[in-house]
């Protein structure tokens, strides 16, 4: 196999609690992931001179060894001794440091892809060893789905599928550092009630209890009491969608993106319309969960 088209799916956070500061700088979370139906596209192709390159449709991402899909390549690459080289085109959809894992799915797509175009034999479980070598995210990006996530979020546990709903996905024309973020939640002085419901979001998942999944979720991302300070255009967003007839919003992953659940695709629409006709967002996407067992591509 010489080539190989991809789809680097995006990830929603359903709760992200963040437990303690560790001693080593790094946080303990306690999360639930969920993929959902936005997507990056990637084409790998064998080269005959050495070496990989990166071609990205955004200026200002790397397209060197800064870029996470030519460190997961060359994990590959040096392990394995490959000979040859790789070319990867890299076509962003997803928003960029937004909250939506993009950058770690595009990594997960890469490991993915070369693990079949080069025999190379790996289980979905090596790959998962090899990806939190490159970050925290990428491993849960191989795995796909519905899942718990712990300790810095490579500990995953699969959950029951998120029931079927509308997702409205809003990017405002902001970036946020997740370091920023991190560094100023001081998670060991949060109080008790400022700590999501993981657990009652588990058990409506279990019970397949889309609305109240929507209820747990209410102040269901601890990171929100950093970001959204900072940034008053999510709880703008979040009121938005709410008024406009989300069962919830909340933030994904440290933001800025904020996605609202929605039972009824009409609702989402005018939602969608409302949003856009007040500028509040630079990207938006209509998707549903992503919940089988298909893989990259």
């Amino acid at each position: 196999m010489d080539k190989m088209q991809l789809k680097a799916l995006a990830k929603i956070n359903l709760g992200l609690d963040v437990l303690r500061r560790r001693e080593d700088g790094y946080h303990d979370v306690r999360m639930i992931m969920q993929t959902v139906r936005i997507f990056d596209r990637l084409a790998l192709v064998k080269q005959d001179k050495e070496g990989i390159r990166v071609r990205t449709n955004l200026y200002y991402l790397p397209a060197n060894e800064n870029n996470l899909v030519y460190k997961a390549a060359n994990l590959l690459f040096e392990e394995f001794d490959i000979r040859g080289g790789l070319s990867i085109d890299l076509k962003k959809y997803i928003p960029v440091a937004a909250g939506m894992a993009g950058g770690s799915s595009d990594a997960a797509a890469v490991l993915y892809g070369l693990n079949r175009m080069y025999g190379l034999g790996l289980s979905q479980e090596q790959l998962m060893e090899r990806a939190v070598k490159i970050g925290a995210d990428v491993p849960y990006c191989i795995m796909r789905g519905t899942a718990l996530a712990e300790g810095i979020g490579e500990k995953l546990t699969p959950l029951p599928p998120m029931p079927p709903c509308n997702i409205l996905v809003a990017k405002p024309g902001i970036s946020v550092s997740t370091k920023y973020v991190y560094e100023n939640l001081h998670a060991n002085d949060l109080k008790p009630e400022q700590h999501p419901d993981i657990d009652g979001i588990l058990d409506a998942l279990k019970k397949q209890d889309l609305r109240s999944m929507a209820e747990c979720l209410r102040d269901g991302n601890v990171l929100e009491t950093v970001t959204a300070e900072a940034y008053p255009v999510i709880s703008r967003l979040k009121a938005t969608m709410e008024e406009n007839g989300a069962a919830v919003a909340l933030m994904s992953g440290s933001g800025p993106t904020v996605f609202g659940i929605y039972e009824d695709r009409m609702q989402a629409r005018r939602a969608m319309a409302a949003i856009r006709k007040s500028r509040l967002a630079k990207q938006l996407f209509l998707t549903t969960p992503y919940n089988n067992n298909r893989r990259n591509g």
